[in-house]
């Protein structure tokens, strides 16, 4: 479902006018069954657009998957299998969030990750999906070496910034486009290459996994006290997120 709002406006800490210079901005986030764009699915869409500085329009909508929720994302996220039960297929909702995107620059924590997840669904059903991006993730890794951990979480309440619904896909987006305002606020002037927009290019599924996924997938081996199947040296991106899934929810690798 797609809603209108009317001149909703950001804290005054920032004037989102000079963000809105820059192009029609669109913030946005997912919900997933899982970390794999091709071996799991999108189950909540949320994102809001800055038009002139002011949030003009937002989408919230579920996605009814074609198989069960895993309890574990249910404790992260509060979704549940009824809370989707009569929801839209992703057949009808893509479209929609398509069009709603228009031609906006996509703006996520991460926002990759949530990229991938709608590009390959689009790519699924006959559309094709290339937009320009910015991650505050990145920003945040540059301006904030001094942080423990840049997640949406950590940033957000290092900022004071109140989310009031972690995990819920809207709630994220909305968090997510005031911690931009925000980083903006002390940072752009300084750096403003990081604030600029660049293409979002998925990685290929067969690319070798990353050192950081090793190194969280080997941790949990590790406390969970299994003896791995796999050898590391060979897993790809997609093998490795399967196997964090499967540990994460209760299943032996």
């Amino acid at each position: 479902m797609i809603t209108i709002e009317k001149r909703l406006e950001f804290p005054d800490i920032y004037p989102l006018s000079r963000i809105g210079v820059l192009s029609e901005l669109l913030f946005f986030d997912i919900e997933t069954t899982g970390l794999s764009p091709e071996e799991n699915e999108i189950i909540e869409i949320g994102a809001l657009k800055v038009r002139d500085g002011k949030v003009q329009e937002r989408f919230m909508e579920f996605i009814r998957p074609k198989l069960p929720i895993p309890a574990n994302i249910t404790g992260i996220t509060g979704i549940t299998n009824d809370m989707v039960e009569e929801a839209r297929g992703r057949e009808e909702v893509i479209p929609d969030f398509l069009q709603f995107c228009e031609q906006d620059i996509l703006i996520g924590h991460n926002v990759l990750f949530d990229f991938s997840f709608v590009k390959l669904s689009a790519e699924s059903l006959g559309y094709t999906f290339e937009r320009d991006g910015i991650d505050t993730l990145k920003i945040a890794r540059t301006v904030h070496r001094d942080l423990p951990s840049k997640s949406l979480g950590e940033l957000c309440s290092h900022y004071q910034i109140n989310n009031t619904a972690a995990h819920r896909a809207y709630h994220d987006a909305l968090a997510t486009a005031k911690l931009y305002q925000t980083m903006a606020h002390y940072f752009e002037e300084k750096e403003p290459q990081i604030f600029q927009p660049c293409p979002l290019v998925c990685t290929a599924k067969n690319a070798a996994a990353t050192k950081k996924q090793l190194d969280f997938l080997m941790r949990l081996v590790k406390q969970k006290g299994l003896q791995p199947a796999f050898d590391p040296e060979t897993l790809t991106r997609n093998e490795a997120s399967r196997l964090i899934d499967s540990i994460l929810s209760g299943q032996a690798v």
